[in-house]
């Protein structure tokens, strides 16, 4: 019975969260049928099964982050399926938390209680009182699996099987449910953790969530019902002045980058503020050209190509500082990352070999990334190889920030909202269509001159698009 482990889907990934199963236990799957939706650090995935046959079990709960290699899913052949002898009470066929060795018998490909070899008949039951044997240790594990699913409590096994009179002594009898210590309560980390704060024993709960789990609803009622001398009172709890949410996936991997950046590279960050009345001049031009019928054009797609412009001036600032090999890495191409807000955190795909591209591929290769990245799409292979990075501030009304670069680059540029301003322009105060750029770069690969000439340069061709033509 093959078991489909977790597969590292991107560079050095360790662990993933089960967003959404698409099949179920019972369904039969062909291989590359896609059977199930994970979350990376990195992107939302799609996986297929190498393996064709019947679901036998879905070895995760949705919700649950596991380890790269943890087994996700058993599926059996058609073959396997007849030669299997047919389960005689099986349990609820419900997604077990393999995180409790006991729940599945304690050994590697153990089945779901109710399938595969039965107990033989000739053990014997163990005395009233007396140490549950080893060999007994199946049964135990039903029991504590029946009582995971069960309200609270476990749940009676089903009756033994009868067995020669001679081979049971007269005080025998039917074997004790486990201690309550040993059952085994479904319940996600936060829920234990709010049971534990408001001490709650979540073995004595009536579990309501999807699968017989226990929910943080189920912990309050609890809290709420039992009084501190055993009585019950009333407590007053209000629930919708806090939100907890689990630090996992997009969210998580984005906090430990960023902690590792600002507290690893020395970060310098220089402002200027620009009149970009001709840069704006331009875009509503470029909407007009037939070129760009197809594309979304913004400020955005001239400072895309402002930069991969000055990049050829100044390279450090498109480098890598290689702290294992004490190297730096200059790079010949241009791997634009644009950061995008979307629901699951912030991404930074980008776009390959984007100093190569002309004007209309630029803003079709920009369109794309930034609509894939907010539908939940990008792929892992969009989120690595990055070289420098845009965050565009200016679509939220910001005028300017001090950014962090993002991990593996030495730089990264924020663009501020364009608004009409009074300036000075040819000796005249007019309005004028002004923005703010701000350029944070690590220090140990780009000093202060070497900065600020990209900068200028970036900011001279906003000021003025036809000075492209000069880099």
């Amino acid at each position: 019975m093959p078991e489909f482990k977790l597969p590292d889907v991107g560079e050095g990934l360790t662990e993933a969260e089960i967003v959404t199963w698409k099949v179920k236990v019972g369904d039969v799957v062909k291989i590359n049928d896609i059977i199930v939706e994970i979350e990376t650090a990195k992107s939302l995935v799609e996986l297929p099964t190498p393996y064709a046959g019947t679901v036998q079990a879905l070895h995760v709960l949705e919700g649950e982050t596991v380890a790269v290699g943890t087994p996700i899913i058993t599926v059996v052949d058609a073959l396997a399926a007849v030669e299997a002898p047919a389960p005689s009470t099986a349990p609820p066929a419900s997604p077990i938390d393999m995180s409790n060795p006991a729940a599945t018998g304690g050994g590697e490909n153990q089945t779901l209680v109710g399938y595969g070899p039965r107990a033989t008949s000739s053990q014997r039951r163990p005395r009233r009182g007396g140490a549950t044997p080893a060999t007994d240790a199946g049964a135990v594990a039903q029991l504590q699996l029946q009582g995971a699913f069960g309200q609270g409590a476990a749940e009676p096994a089903e009756p033994p099987e009868p067995v020669e009179e001679s081979a049971v002594p007269a005080t025998a009898a039917v074997p004790a449910a486990p201690p309550a210590a040993d059952i085994r309560v479904l319940a996600k980390p936060p829920v234990r953790k709010l049971a534990k704060d408001l001490g709650v024993d979540l073995r004595t709960l009536a579990p309501s969530g999807p699968g017989g789990t226990v929910t943080r609803e189920d912990v309050h009622a609890a809290a709420g019902a039992a009084g501190t001398d055993g009585s019950v009172e009333p407590v007053e709890i209000d629930r919708a002045r806090e939100t907890r949410q689990p630090i996992k996936g997009v969210r998580k991997a984005m906090a430990q980058a960023m902690v590792g950046s600002a507290f690893t590279a020395p970060h310098v960050t220089e402002w200027v503020t620009v009149d970009v009345t001709k840069t704006m001049r331009l875009v509503e031009s470029l909407k007009a050209h037939r070129d760009f019928r197809d594309v979304r054009v913004s400020p955005l797609l001239v400072l895309a190509k402002a930069v991969c412009l000055a990049v050829r001036r100044t390279p450090e600032v498109n480098a890598t500082w290689d702290d294992s090999t004490q190297e730096v890495v200059l790079k010949s191409y241009v791997n634009l990352g644009i950061a995008a807000a979307t629901p699951r955190g912030l991404l930074v795909p980008n776009v390959k070999d984007a100093d190569s591209l002309s004007l209309p591929e630029l803003g079709a290769a920009l369109n794309d990334l930034t609509s894939t990245a907010r539908e939940g799409r990008t792929t892992p292979e969009e989120m690595t190889g990055g070289s420098f990075t845009i965050t565009n501030v200016g679509v939220f009304g910001i005028d300017a920030g001090t950014p962090i670069i993002n991990p593996g680059e030495s730089a990264i540029l924020a663009l501020g909202a364009v608004k009409p301003q009074p300036w000075v322009h040819k000796g005249k105060i007019k309005v004028r269509q002004v923005t703010t750029l701000a350029l944070s770069f690590d220090h140990r690969l780009v000093d202060g001159e070497k900065g600020s000439r990209f900068l200028a340069d970036v900011a001279g061709v906003l000021r003025d698009p036809a000075s492209a033509l000069l880099l």
